[in-house]
């Protein structure tokens, strides 16, 4: 009898051992189950617009955006495109606004490293401040709520070219040129001191000629900064007035 007992201790130890590796490796088996769905949880959910609440906050967003950009490490382009746009299909939120050069090398968004309605972009040939691009800045100060506004020109703008060479061209071109004359002027006629001289008007005529930011400036809710964006390195450079 005793040795029956024995055989039987030994019997549910050995069926108690089996039923506990079981439920390690069921577990361990779960856990790439249970990461895979945490996984599919966070690539399926856009990012929350960023909290800006102030205009020196919205310019080092942008800058630590571009150093992203230049440094190949763009977090934008990991976002799932789908809810993003569920997120921005009734809304925008930009905390800044850039007026930028048409130029297909200068993709604003691409350039800050920046989702779906986190900028508001107005370009147009040579970053020039027309009635236009006015209009749709203060739209981006009053409606929108924008922080920041950046003028940016870049290296070798074909419109600063143009107006300096001040040649016929077909069609509405040459309608650019008075736009950018004053800032070939206080460039000496150097096509480099002029793109950034062009920058820096094209700010200055925004803050004076618009009394919506004017106004958005004396109360300290908007900044409005000039810069340059270099072609060959894709740095962002914050012009001094």
């Amino acid at each position: 009898m005793p040795r029956n007992n024995e055989s039987e201790k030994k019997n549910a130890l050995t069926r108690r051992n089996f039923l506990q590796s079981v439920a390690v490796i069921s577990a361990g088996a779960a856990l790439p189950q249970v990461a895979l769905a945490e996984s599919a949880q966070k690539i399926t959910t856009a990012p929350k617009p960023i909290n800006i609440d102030s205009p020196d906050a919205a310019l080092a967003a942008l800058l630590e955006g571009n150093r992203r950009f230049i440094s190949g490490q763009m977090n934008s382009c990991s976002v799932p495109i789908g809810p993003l746009l569920e997120e921005t299909v009734n809304e925008q939120q930009p905390f800044a606004a850039v007026l930028s050069c048409a130029d297909s090398r200068v993709p604003v968004e691409t350039i800050f490293d920046q989702e779906l309605g986190r900028i508001f972009v107005a370009r147009v040939a040579g970053n020039i401040a027309t009635p236009e691009m006015i209009a749709s800045l203060e739209y981006g100060v009053a409606v929108l709520g924008t922080k920041l506004i950046m003028v940016i020109g870049h290296s070798s703008c074909g419109a600063v070219k143009a107006a300096m060479l001040n040649k016929d061209a077909p069609g509405q071109i040459t309608s650019l040129y008075e736009y950018i004359r004053p800032a070939i002027h206080a460039g000496g006629h150097n096509l480099s001191a002029s793109i950034h001289d062009n920058a820096k008007i094209q700010a200055k005529l925004l803050a004076k000629a618009s009394p919506v930011l004017s106004q958005a400036i004396s109360e300290g809710k908007l900044r409005i900064v000039p810069a340059y964006y270099s072609l060959a390195t894709g740095e962002v450079t914050v012009l001094k007035d």
